[in-house]
């Protein structure tokens, strides 16, 4: 099998297994439980923590674990003071576009920052942001779709003039380009775990100490009261083995996916009629989103399957659905043109033999003659 949906998942690494091992069989106390069994599952939850924190440039306190990506999403709108404007990118997760329109429908004032071609946040929609000065601001750090990275430090200076919070989901950015919250100048940004070669079901919300969270689950006294439930010991000590490796690993990572994804994009050059988007966009180092003109791109997507080549039409999250790509709308990609979309998101373990295989046999199922 060719796997090239590392933005949907990551493989465990193994030595993430190795980590977590202990904590599914042996160490099975409840985090909460005074006894030792219990002391060693929290103590190994504090030290997920500072490997997580030292990654993204924070102190350990300020990050709350949850359950993936998709309930640090949830946890930063909530987040909105009553009666406050909301504003978010056309070109979010649906993870963040859900929250926000259901705090439309509660009465709060929605805003959506346009984008321009290039799937990148404009400045006239971040003037218009100010003007309205919404409560919050969310735009993402790097697109799960195209791969493009927005200028959020340059936007977030701007917004936090005006005294705008801003959120960013950086799910996608963090252990492919470096991801440092006080640089950002971000007041909440939202991470997970099984994008970076840790486990499912785990992901953290980094927040800056003014900010007054809001638990969207009661229960408990769990993550300094921020998020009730029982912690999820082995899957926060992967992540935060994930964190550790990714931390070390960053430069020879990022090297590695760049090298194979001008590789790809070399070989991709040679296919009529196809169409990167976002290439003239600073874009993670990994992702490539393309089209073929008159290629519909779920049946080249299964076409690859059956080749045992694994690659996405899309967000995972919204798989299923057989309208364009809200992302590629947002860039005013035609229709006909965004249903021709797939996307190619490679990984730590891909090689140059892959991308070569994979050109190859992409060309057999769209070059006709």
């Amino acid at each position: 099998m060719i796997y090239f949906d590392h933005n949907a998942t990551t493989p465990l690494d193994d030595r993430v297994l190795d980590a977590m091992q202990p904590f599914l069989k042996t160490f099975y106390g409840n985090p909460s439980s005074l006894y030792r069994l219990g002391r060693i599952s929290s103590s190994a939850i504090d030290a997920a923590r500072e490997q997580l924190a030292a990654l993204v440039g924070v102190q350990p306190g300020q990050i709350v674990f949850t359950s993936g990506g998709t309930e640090a999403n949830n946890l930063a709108l909530a987040t909105l003071d009553p009666r406050a404007g909301l504003a978010v990118s056309t070109i979010e997760h649906p993870s963040v576009i859900e929250p926000a329109l259901h705090l439309k429908s509660l009465d709060h004032q929605l805003t959506l920052l346009d984008v321009d071609a290039n799937g990148q946040v404009t400045q006239h929609a971040i003037d218009e942001a100010i003007r309205l000065k919404p409560g919050l601001v969310s735009m993402m750090l790097a697109n799960n779709e195209t791969g493009a990275v927005q200028n959020v430090a340059h936007y977030a200076s701007q917004l936090t003039e005006h005294g705008i919070k801003v959120h960013t989901d950086a799910v996608q950015a963090l252990g492919k380009i470096p991801v440092d919250f006080n640089r950002l100048g971000v007041h909440l940004m939202s991470l997970s775990s099984h994008k970076i070669y840790g486990p499912k079901g785990c992901g953290a919300l980094v927040f800056e100490k003014s900010v007054q969270l809001k638990p969207v689950m009661l229960g408990g006294g769990q993550e300094q009261g921020f998020r009730a439930g029982t912690e999820n010991a082995a899957a926060i000590v992967g992540f935060g083995k994930a964190a550790e490796l990714a931390k070390t690993e960053l430069a020879e990572r990022h090297a590695h996916l760049l090298t194979l994804r001008q590789l790809l994009e070399h070989g991709l050059s040679t296919i009529p009629g196809l169409t990167i988007f976002a290439e003239r966009s600073e874009r993670l180092p990994n992702t490539v989103q393309m089209g073929i003109e008159s290629i519909d791109g779920e049946m080249l997507l299964m076409q690859l399957d059956q080749k045992n080549i694994a690659v996405s039409s899309g967000s995972a999250c919204a798989s299923g659905q057989r309208e364009p790509s809200p992302v590629l709308a947002a860039m005013g990609v035609e229709p006909s043109d965004a249903k021709s979309a797939i996307r190619i998101s490679l990984g730590k373990a891909n090689t140059e033999a892959e991308i070569l295989e994979f050109i190859k046999q992409l060309k057999s199922l769209t070059i006709k003659g």
